[in-house]
């Protein structure tokens, strides 16, 4: 089993930026990918940002040139870096991993981009 803890969601205004955290902990062997999406109220859950065990990344158009996934091996953690934020990055933003072939989500982390 691994579980999966996500912090640095929150308030932030237009053209700011945020970090979001995943922690992983558990049976980690084999990490398959490391994802980010966010689900905004009333519509689908969607991709955000994915990197591969072989570390190549990639992005939803909407956020291309303004968000960074990135991973600490060490610490079993994988970042979200995100700049120029606009209204319409407001959602839950989740986790996931998929190791061993089994996929992971995180709880969920509220970020809100409001004047």
């Amino acid at each position: 089993q691994v579980q999966l803890v996500e912090s640095g969601g929150g308030l932030v205004q237009p053209g700011g930026s945020l970090r979001l955290s995943c922690a992983a902990s558990g049976s980690i062997f084999s990490v398959n990918s490391m994802g980010w999406y966010r689900q905004a109220p009333g519509k689908q859950r969607e991709p955000v940002a994915a990197i591969t065990g072989g570390g190549s990344r990639n992005y939803a158009d909407s956020v291309k040139g303004r968000f960074t996934i990135s991973r600490d091996n060490a610490k079993n953690t994988v970042y979200l870096q995100m700049n120029s934020l606009k209204p319409e990055d407001t959602a839950v933003y989740y986790c996931r991993w998929v190791v061993d072939n089994r996929s992971y989500w995180g709880q969920g982390t509220q970020v809100t981009v409001s004047s």
